[in-house]
């Protein structure tokens, strides 16, 4: 674990910060706040430069909690910061873990940053088991027919199976194991429907990291939203979330706010 320094406040009576610095010995002298580091003087407070010490620079980072109602379990969706800049952010639950939202992420509107909260997923593939009880996972049906080619594969069913209009190019697509799991197949390239000309299927990239072939003609396909581009939120009763700053440059944050919905089985 990292060295750090813990600062005391006597007007509010607490510990409200940690600094990345770790000095040898620090002293304050005529309103005027120095270490030592190495054998070097530094005197701090001096200049424009902010999270800067002894020449390393580190963010700035926040970390709290939403718990109101703390018995219901509810779908965390988006977070408003009133500030004058956007930070990154990491949401995690009693849940999921999967929450964030990068800091080009956020749209200024009436002097706050407001943005939706994306949701990675578990694990290194799109999403692991825990993810799929959750509302993002959709059925599509059985296939016909599967057509492999060089990094693609073409997923054909009967014109009464209903691919939908949820489905979109980039969504995980997943065939169902003999033991009733999800399989990463691969990502959504193309949505081919054609009923009357008797074209139903789904042409999917079979070439990103974790993905399993397609074992026979006949298999129950699922699919989940990319969730960078629609996110659902994340899911739980209370919500941490860790803010991160990476410029060194004045900032400030005055409130974080989370518009919150109740989720219903």
């Amino acid at each position: 674990m990292a060295n750090y320094t813990l600062t005391y406040d006597e007007g509010v009576q607490g510990f409200p910060s940690f600094y990345t610095y770790y000095p040898d010995w620090m002293i304050g002298m005529n309103n005027y706040f120095y270490t030592f580091k190495g054998g070097n003087l530094y005197r701090h407070n001096v200049n424009e430069s902010r999270n800067t010490f002894y020449g390393v620079f580190q963010p700035s980072k926040i970390e709290s909690v939403f718990n109101v109602a703390p018995l219901q379990n509810k779908l965390f969706k988006t977070l408003n910061l009133e500030g004058d800049d956007s930070w990154a952010a990491t949401i995690r639950t009693d849940i999921q873990d999967s929450g964030f939202i990068n800091a080009d992420y956020f749209e200024k509107k009436e002097h706050s940053w407001f943005a939706f909260v994306r949701n990675e997923g578990l694990g290194s593939t799109p999403a692991a088991l825990p993810e799929f009880s959750l509302r993002s996972l959709n059925g599509i049906g059985n296939s016909t027919t599967v057509v492999i080619g060089a990094g693609t594969a073409t997923i054909n069913f009967a014109t009464t199976v209903q691919i939908g209009n949820i489905l979109s190019v980039d969504d995980y697509f997943y065939f169902l194991s003999a033991t009733n799991e999800p399989v990463y197949a691969g990502n959504v390239t193309a949505i081919n429907v054609n009923l009357r000309g008797g074209i139903n299927n789904v042409v999917i990239d079979t070439t990103p990291a974790g993905t399993t072939p397609i074992p026979s003609n006949v298999e129950t396909f699922l699919f989940i939203k990319n969730s960078v581009a629609e996110s659902h939120g994340v899911l739980g009763h209370y919500a941490v979330f860790d803010l991160t700053y990476s410029e060194n440059t004045k900032v400030e944050l005055f409130a974080v706010e989370s518009e919150v919905m109740k989720s219903f089985p």
